[in-house]
């Protein structure tokens, strides 16, 4: 049990809502098909959903659509599947400062890049998650619907039911980007 724990986040979300104003982005004016960047914050609490994640990434690959993935691990120790992987950038608890807020130099560049689209898996409500994705400069940002979240980033929200599965989600995602903006030029 962490000391103070609530206490601490909730001065994190005191803190994100103060710097959320600042975030200034370019929109992205197109659908999946003129995308050319997809970024995926994931909190890897559980981690059995990396093949789902691992499919999506070459799947978006073979359309040509660079992918980053940004995972959360809440523990000291990365598993080592997590480990070694291009096109998958780690935090872990360790990385985070006394409120809950991501500090290192990944999730930094993460935030300052530009991506086309920003997709957010984050199913257990997890902080430095949600901070990430409110902080990101992403042209579209896609996320599960959440009734109880205030102040969510999304450009696009996702209700998948309950529970969850990872791979749905992925899909009515990839659905919904190829239909919206079909007219658009890019």
């Amino acid at each position: 049990m962490e000391l103070f724990r609530e206490s601490r986040l909730r001065h994190g979300r005191y803190l994100l809502r103060k710097r959320a104003d600042t975030v200034t982005r370019k929109r992205f004016r197109g659908n999946l098909k003129n995308a050319r960047s997809i970024g995926i914050v994931w909190d890897a609490s559980d981690i059995s959903g990396f093949p789902v994640l691992s499919q999506f990434q070459q799947k978006m690959q073979d359309r040509n659509i660079e992918t980053r993935i940004l995972a959360y691990y809440p523990e000291k120790v990365l598993p080592d599947r997590l480990t070694a992987i291009r096109y998958l950038s780690c935090i872990r608890r360790d990385d985070l400062n006394f409120f809950y807020i991501p500090v290192s130099g990944e999730s930094e560049s993460f935030i300052k890049t530009s991506f086309d689209v920003l997709i957010e898996i984050n199913f257990s409500n997890s902080f430095p998650v949600e901070y990430i994705t409110t902080l990101s400069r992403a042209g579209i940002k896609t996320g599960l619907y959440d009734e109880k979240r205030n102040n969510n980033p999304y450009d696009l929200m996702i209700d998948a039911g309950k529970p969850v599965r990872l791979d749905e989600y992925l899909e009515n995602v990839i659905q919904y980007l190829e239909l919206i903006n079909t007219n658009a030029e890019n």
